[in-house]
């Protein structure tokens, strides 16, 4: 670096303050990394894009203290009642009932609010009216140059700025893909009728060979009001390719929304017995392309969310995916930039995400298309994200014990008990925070075993994991140096992962390695050769 450029601050840049933008920030801050979070638009968007929570969604929300005050601000979607055109209504319950969490509505707004407030106590706030217009990057860092003039040099750059995304340009990266070629309407409305509280309702007329007619209409936490979508009548199709900024996808801002008229039209066209439409707030056009980034960064320099995957809304996957990219690529980033791993870390956040969004596009451009049409039954998990996962990635190695296998996400397990603690807890509540964590299940004679090993790990590691030991419910109730002791009193545990082996909880909470809970050496081989963390 040349004696005149100052040092690159351990500082990461994070341009595009939506959703997945203030997840990447708040993973970072938890870790003690302060991000600079700047934002193009002036103000938050008062739209309301995106809805629906996922359960895995939620659990990481759960994991980052939020899942409490995002429940607050939300409501519960616990149906849905399809009108198919020529066929009776269809009531459809949604039962997670046996899941830590359910399907959740809260207006993108509002989430964006409760994290930005989150961050705020971190004293990290969003730069608006910050546009990025230039990157470069060196072997030391990065220099983002932006539209007053003004540039700074950053450890990295990462672009949670949505489809039309200047980071991704700026690397010149192809966005490969098409657009639909009509327009769609968003409405947020009031609308009297008998439909339960916290059902949506999807309306359909099927067409031959082509995307349907539809109106489908998602509760919103105030009572009676709901976001309604539908395709948009001709006149207001807007013309041109893409608009300034090349890609045809998403709220038309710059563009007048539809009136109340309009969208009464489609509900009069659609719905038996049309009630009426009224109190229209805001009103929009969008446009709904499927593309996928060729790839997912460059050296020092990554995109996450819209900026890499954009697809059609179907299944309310698009913001949830978005998220998870940022709580992949967070503690990687983080663990690099505390100096606990390898830059070669960050090469599995596009190995692992990456298929994730191939295979959320093609399922979501094929659940659109056959709106009303007969199908094979879908799995209930389906769009609930918890089904998601690793097997076969960069970071998933080992032998899989009990019904578990590396890469999968850390299974919801109740009941443990605590020695001192006079309820029971969730594994979750033991296994949260930004740690590796090391959970294995012996016999009350292999804890004296655990014990070594975890005195090993914390000394052979600059970041080692937390150790997490689970026996019988049965088992005599004693503390031991070093280890957290759990008491499997329900079963749970062993039921989920299994009576006994090892297990290593990568901080997004999805399984590292597995293996024999004395296997020390296979554990120290993965943490330091295949996940690349430092050694003392």
């Amino acid at each position: 670096m040349p004696p005149d450029v100052p040092p690159v601050p351990q500082q990461v840049l994070i341009v595009g303050a939506g959703p997945v933008g203030l997840v990447l920030a708040a993973v970072l801050a938890r870790q003690g990394l302060r991000a600079r979070l700047v934002e193009r638009l002036a103000a938050p968007s008062p739209y309301c894009r995106a809805i629906g929570i996922t359960p895995r969604t939620l659990e990481v929300m759960d994991d980052l203290g939020l899942a409490g005050e995002l429940v607050a601000a939300g409501l519960w979607l616990d149906g849905l009642r399809t009108l198919v055109h020529g066929y009776p209504a269809r009531e459809t319950e949604n039962d997670f009932s046996d899941l830590p969490y359910a399907q959740l509505g809260v207006p993108q707004y509002a989430t964006e609010r409760i994290l930005a407030e989150h961050l705020a106590r971190h004293g990290i706030g969003i730069e608006r009216g910050v546009e990025l217009v230039g990157l470069v990057q060196d072997g030391e860092g990065v220099e983002a140059t932006f539209a007053d003039g003004s540039a700074a040099r950053f450890s990295h750059v990462v672009g949670c700025d949505g489809a039309h995304s200047a980071v991704r340009r700026a690397l010149g990266i192809p966005f490969e893909g098409e657009a639909w070629p009509m327009a769609f309407m968003l409405g947020d409305v009031r609308i009297d009728w008998d439909l339960p509280r916290g059902r949506a309702l999807f309306a359909i007329r099927p067409a031959p060979d082509a995307p349907p007619d539809f109106f489908v209409a998602i509760p919103l936490p105030e009572r009676g009001r709901y976001r309604v979508s539908m395709v948009a009548p001709e006149r207001l199709w807007p013309s041109g390719e893409g608009g300034a900024r090349g890609v045809e996808h998403g709220i038309l801002a710059d563009r007048p929304g539809a009136a109340l008229a309009d969208l009464q039209e489609v509900a009069d066209r659609l719905l038996p017995d049309p009630p009426a439409l009224s109190d229209l707030r805001w009103s929009s056009i969008f446009r709904i392309s499927m593309r996928l980034a060729a790839r997912y960064g460059e050296g020092r320099v990554f995109i996450a969310g819209d900026a890499c995957h954009i697809h059609p809304p179907t299944g309310g996957q698009g913001m949830n995916t978005g998220i998870q990219d940022a709580y992949n690529l967070g503690w990687k980033l983080a663990a690099v930039l505390r100096g606990g791993a390898g830059p070669e870390l960050l090469a599995s956040y596009e190995a692992e995400r990456r298929p994730v969004a191939e295979e959320v596009i093609a399922r979501t451009v094929e659940q659109s298309m056959s709106f009303g049409k007969p199908k094979k039954p879908e799995d209930r998990l389906a769009d609930t994200q918890l089904l998601v996962n690793y097997r076969g990635g960069p970071l998933s190695a080992g032998t899989a014990f009990g019904p578990v296998a590396p890469g999968d996400r850390l299974p919801e397990v109740q009941g443990l008990r605590r020695h001192g603690i006079g309820f029971p807890l969730r594994l979750a509540d033991a296994v949260r925070g930004p740690d590796w964590v090391l959970l294995a299940a012996v016999r009350p004679d292999g804890l004296p075993a655990l014990e070594g090993l975890a005195a090993r790990l914390k000394s052979a590691l600059r970041l080692p994991p937390r150790v997490i030991v689970v026996v019988p419910g049965d088992a005599p109730l004693e503390d031991a140096p070093g280890v957290s002791l759990h008491h499997d009193a329900a079963g749970m545990f062993a039921a989920a992962l299994g009576a006994s082996g090892a297990w290593l909880v990568r901080p997004d909470k999805y399984l590292g390695w597995t293996g024999a809970a004395d296997d020390a050496g296979g554990m120290l081989d993965y943490l330091t050769q295949m996940a690349g963390l430092a050694a003392r």
